[in-house]
């Protein structure tokens, strides 16, 4: 028995809650996962996982064996990682998470070059404007947009600052003006981000100070893409970050409203799961994410 192998396997089946999940993760079938936990325990003596139908939990020497089985692993792989970084070498599959906005517009477009540059690592971009489960979702990288990240055992580390100011299309304002000020922004068509917590507010920093000022957005959306392409159609102002912001406002069809006026700039975290750690792939994906964040 590969003790190695059947300790990944057995945190791999923990931490996913499930042999099946566990299984499809490593490749392999979840028979195989079962007979191998089923000689661990024959080996031990002792039963490490409790099942039923409807569920799974550890025992006490199951949760031992867990969480000195991931100081071992971390170790191993720690020493792998030093290695391959000394060699210069990055392989494996690396799994990131963003928000489909932020995936599109900032890592889609670095990705080609970023694969030439690693042909022997395997990447899978998965993008969703919701915040999941790390651990659950398998991910090594998760790249987030918040103005803090609350304490967790997850490890965020911050890697760049993103402005939101306010925008619409010229067309918008032939037709119905711009505001002048903040409080005229009631008075006009708001487009809202669904997933913002900004969403019937919008604290607004500027020359005078800080406004506040209480908005009901006719339209609400759950995607910043989708709210800037109808920004762009002249169907209201409404909030962008400078990611999504930066082509519209350069070829002319999105102009700044209230220019000298900015909602609060939130953070760009690059959050790992404590237990990884930052090895190479992760490294490397997170040096080509900087320079494109850097222009």
């Amino acid at each position: 028995m590969d003790k190695l192998s059947v300790m990944q396997a057995f945190r791999r089946i923990v931490e996913r809650g499930s042999f099946a999940r566990a299984a499809e993760d490593l490749g392999v079938s979840p028979a195989l996962l079962s007979r191998e936990v089923k000689l661990l325990e024959e080996s031990l003596g002792s039963t490490l996982l409790t099942r039923t139908t409807r569920a799974m939990s550890l025992t006490d020497a199951g949760r031992l064996y867990y969480e000195e089985a991931q100081g071992i692993l971390d170790a191993v792989a720690g020493i792998e990682n030093r290695i391959r970084e000394g060699a210069g070498a990055v392989r494996g599959h690396l799994k990131v998470n963003a928000s489909s906005s932020f995936g599109q517009t900032v890592i889609a477009p670095f990705l080609p070059a970023f694969l030439d540059r690693y042909p022997d690592l395997s990447l899978t971009l998965s993008m969703d404007d919701r915040v999941v489960d790390m651990v659950e979702g398998g991910f090594d990288v998760s790249i987030r947009i918040r103005s803090a990240m609350p304490d967790s055992a997850l490890v965020a580390r911050k890697i760049g600052t993103v402005r939101q100011r306010i925008f619409a299309a010229p067309g918008y304002i032939d037709r119905n003006g711009a505001p002048a000020t903040p409080t005229d922004v009631p008075n006009h068509r708001i487009i809202g981000f669904l997933l913002a917590d900004h969403l019937s507010s919008w604290v607004l920093h500027g020359p005078h100070g800080t406004e506040t000022v209480e908005i009901d957005p006719k339209v609400r959306v759950g995607n910043s893409l989708v709210l800037r392409d109808l920004l762009i159609a002249g169907h209201g102002i409404g909030t962008l970050p400078d990611f999504v912001s930066a082509a519209p406002e350069a070829s002319g069809a999105l102009v700044q409203i209230l220019p000298d006026w900015e909602l609060p700039a939130p953070e760009i975290f690059a959050v790992t799961a404590s237990r990884l750690g930052m090895d190479a792939r992760v490294t490397v994906f997170l040096k080509h994410l900087r320079a494109a964040l850097a222009g």
